[in-house]
């Protein structure tokens, strides 16, 4: 019997969780008679009840799995935890608030089994119920990512996504601490379906991603898959020295011809503080490229179990 592991990261989802297990069960045996399902629940510190949930969901069946982290380590590292322990010849993401339809999982599989692909990757071609601002910057986001980076990231892209064991396993082969997945999903390559899907609401709770939280993570996938910036900052740099030399030379030219010193010290002041505030944007990209490469050097672990089934 072919298995399907079902990966589930959970931060405070005490509301969610047990809905999620009832719904994705109830499509397990309409649609999957001949596939088991595991469940691989992980609890990313959440401060609520949510593992005293997936306890008592573990306890009515054996196939559910639980991890438990020390504290929060973030969802990358709660996926990466999920794929680490999951046995099944397909895996999948999934959120645990059902804005991922467990309804599609049976056209997921059959696409992977007859067509012959790697994996069926789900994208929102809607974003009804997120504010404006957000949905604004998300496109730039990714036009941006598009542009600058190697890899092509599709808009609107979600983590709900059914792979084979060969994918994954080469997903997991890569260990590096600053874990852009969406990237990662990108780089290892495999023959990759997209299926679109209107945006669903959350079935309960409230979103953990802030506007703020969300740019970190957008600038976590720019400096994890182009060097671009750098460049950027590079050439920022060569055309503020060609411009400097060309005001020398008119500034030579104008005082030989005109007798006219130079002068003007508010403008000067303005200059001085424009390009001191390109060269710190410039050293704040350098940085950035520092302290990624800072952190993998320590080879600290992505995550901590602090308990598991």
């Amino acid at each position: 019997m072919e298995k399907i592991s079902i990966i589930v990261p959970c931060y405070n989802e005490e509301e969610s969780a047990p809905l999620f297990y009832k719904e994705t069960e109830k499509v397990r045996m309409q649609d999957f008679p001949e596939i088991e399902f595991e469940y691989i629940f992980v609890d990313d510190g959440s401060k609520d009840k949510t593992l005293e949930e997936i306890k008592k969901i573990s306890q009515e069946n054996e196939n559910v799995k639980y991890i438990s982290f020390s504290r929060n380590f973030g969802k990358e590292a709660a996926m990466l935890a999920g794929l680490d322990v999951s046995t099944g010849d397909y895996i999948t993401l999934m959120d645990a608030d059902l804005q991922d339809p467990p309804s599609l999982l049976r056209k997921m599989y059959e696409m992977i089994k007859n067509e012959g692909y790697d994996c069926i990757a789900t994208r929102r071609i809607t974003r009804k119920g997120e504010p404006p601002i957000r949905s604004f910057f998300a496109r730039c986001f990714y036009k941006l990512i598009n542009h600058i980076s190697d890899v092509e990231m599709v808009d609107g892209a979600r983590d709900f996504r059914l792979m084979t064991r060969q994918m994954v396993d080469n997903i997991i082969s890569m260990r590096e601490y600053n874990r852009f997945s969406k990237g990662l999903f990108s780089f290892v390559g495999f023959k990759t379906k997209w299926i679109e899907y209107e945006n669903v609401e959350r079935v309960a709770g409230k979103t953990k991603w802030s506007f703020w939280k969300l740019f970190k993570y957008a600038i976590e996938g720019i400096t994890a898959f182009s060097t671009a910036p750098l460049i950027f900052s590079s050439f920022i740099g060569l055309l503020f020295c060609l411009i400097a030399f060309l005001l020398i030379i008119f500034i030579i030219v104008k005082t030989l011809v005109y007798g006219d010193p130079t002068s003007g010290w508010p403008s000067m002041v303005c200059i001085i503080v424009f390009v001191s505030g390109v060269q710190l944007f410039s050293l704040g990209i350098i940085g950035q490229y520092l302290s990624k490469t800072y952190l993998e050097v320590k080879h600290r672990p992505t995550y901590i179990i602090k308990e598991k089934n």
